[in-house]
């Protein structure tokens, strides 16, 4: 079995008196699919929001290949409201900022789009890569970077024709059809060159044919990026198509996980979520 990339341990995510995400343990292993399902609301983007750095949760910690990168406790204010469990069980407090966890090696797109609206696609994804650009101030202004600037724009072109989105490269981003506006948030997140990608509902908004392309083209990047990855995702048909496990959250808490075939025969997750149709959802 393949080693552990991120790790949440007993994570509690408390705004006020709400426990959004409650003691929540998973793992994700090097070249898994992982995915979380679960109704709206369940907490499932706010634990995105934790991993990348834009929450620091109310308790808790997160790892990255063995390396701390979030970890927290009930501290000020929160040292009287906290209602979430372990407390006590956690006493530093680790922040790695989004831009440093990306660097790290992790990255992610959004439920809802978020694309430089007005720049083209080729601009949207070289501005990703400057990301890891090695030049600094003084070498910009003095213009010798030229070389790395050079090689950034021709691995862009490169990613580009990789994803299929090279015929449309000089297009404003916000004119593409809603499906390539898809691609290209996948195209910018693979620009920081992450190990570990995370998905943030990609077929929201799609029609059947568009998220039957979807999923093979999320199993091309996984094969041709070494990519591990993890997603929230609504459509059953893609989850149970290419996850290789599942985790479920209802009311911020896991209620289950193993599985496709586990988690499809498990009578709470159907009570909860499976049982129910996409326009009661």
């Amino acid at each position: 079995m393949s080693e552990p990339v991120l790790v949440l341990n007993d994570i509690t995510m408390q705004f006020g008196g709400v426990v959004a995400v409650n003691n929540l343990s998973m793992e994700v292993r090097e070249g898994e699919i992982v995915a979380i399902i679960g109704p709206n609301g369940a907490g499932k983007t706010t634990a995105f929001n934790v991993i990348t750095g834009v929450y620091a949760p109310s308790n808790g910690e997160v790892t990255f290949r063995d390396q701390t990168i979030i970890s927290n406790y009930p501290q000020g204010k929160m040292a009287k409201l906290y209602s979430g469990e372990n407390r006590g069980k956690y006493t530093k407090e680790v922040r790695k900022t989004p831009d440093r966890i990306t660097k790290l090696g992790v990255a992610r797109t959004f439920q809802n789009i978020r694309l430089f609206k007005e720049l083209t696609v080729f601009d949207n994804v070289l501005i990703a890569k400057h990301m890891n650009m090695r030049a600094n101030i003084f070498s910009a202004t003095c213009m010798l970077n030229h070389k790395e600037e050079k090689t950034m724009r021709e691995d862009t072109l490169k990613l580009l024709e990789i994803l299929d989105l090279a015929d449309v490269k000089d297009e404003i981003s916000s004119s593409l059809p809603y499906g390539k506006q898809r691609r290209l948030e996948i195209a910018r997140a693979l620009a920081t060159n992450p190990s570990l990608l995370l998905l943030d509902e990609p077929a929201a908004g799609m029609n059947p044919q568009e998220t039957d392309d979807l999923t093979a083209f999320i199993l091309r990047l996984k094969e041709e990026f070494h990519l591990t990855v993890l997603m929230i995702e609504h459509h059953m048909n893609l989850v149970m198509e290419i996850s290789d496990r599942i985790y479920v959250l209802d009311f911020g808490k896991m209620i289950a996980s193993g599985t496709p075939a586990e988690i499809q025969n498990n009578q709470r997750v159907i009570d909860a979520y499976l049982g129910v149709d996409e326009d009661g959802e």
